[in-house]
């Protein structure tokens, strides 16, 4: 069977989006279930095959990566009571509540918005200044990761927040300050949905995220 993302779920969420409300949603609560199944399935599989190349990661499953449909409202403006997208995020942090301490591998499911993603993600304090002394100590070693031809071809350049001056005790002349001033190290792909329907959208993914996984490797081998 070919682990696959299907057009009746990208249906579902698109009806989802244009009804978000929790009779729409409790109607229609068994379309909910196949898409949350299928999409469950699909993490599993592509959890199997990134831990072909990355093995901390193979003892997860989909219950401890993918995210509640649920949103929380409590301090948002936007009361809408779920999120119109799947999500997942695939670490080897040991609870799901620790996701952030790890770089890892995200996958958002959204018509029209969808996207791969992985790194550190507004780092705890400690966290950041390991990986920009590893930056500042391993420049040529980090450069060469995110030239990579195929990390360019699937994520670009190093994105997030940043710093308008440089970093304390680190010099405003190095070369590289404008990683260093980075208080994010992301990187991400945006799809068409094309892409995400292909049959072989999950060894496209897995391809992807193989391109990503020395990024992710340096991050985390600051917080060691």
């Amino acid at each position: 069977m070919t682990m696959k993302i299907s057009k009746s779920s990208f249906q579902f969420l698109k009806e989802l989006k244009a009804n978000n409300d929790r009779d729409w949603f409790n109607a229609h609560k068994d379309q909910y279930m196949m898409a949350k199944d299928e999409f469950d399935a699909f993490i599993n599989a592509l959890i199997a095959e990134i831990s072909k190349f990355d093995p901390s990661i193979a003892h997860f499953t989909a219950k401890d990566c993918v995210f509640r449909i649920y949103r929380d409202v409590r301090f948002s403006k936007d009361k809408s009571p779920y999120k119109t997208h799947f999500g997942a995020h695939i670490t080897s942090a040991p609870k799901k509540s620790e996701i952030h301490t790890r770089a890892g591998y995200y996958i958002h499911i959204e018509p029209g918005a969808s996207m791969l993603a992985g790194g550190a993600y507004l780092p705890e304090s400690k966290w950041l200044r390991a990986i920009r002394e590893k930056i500042f100590n391993e420049t040529n070693e980090f450069k060469k990761i995110i030239n990579n031809a195929t990390f360019r071809k699937y994520f670009g350049t190093v994105e997030g927040e940043k710093l308008q001056r440089a970093p304390k005790d680190f010099p405003p002349d190095h070369p590289e300050i404008e990683l260093l001033k980075q208080k994010s190290f992301l990187a991400t792909h945006n799809m068409n949905d094309e892409t995400v329907l292909d049959s072989d959208f999950l060894k496209y993914g897995a391809r992807a995220f193989k391109s990503l996984y020395p990024f992710d490797a340096f991050l985390n081998s600051a917080n060691s």
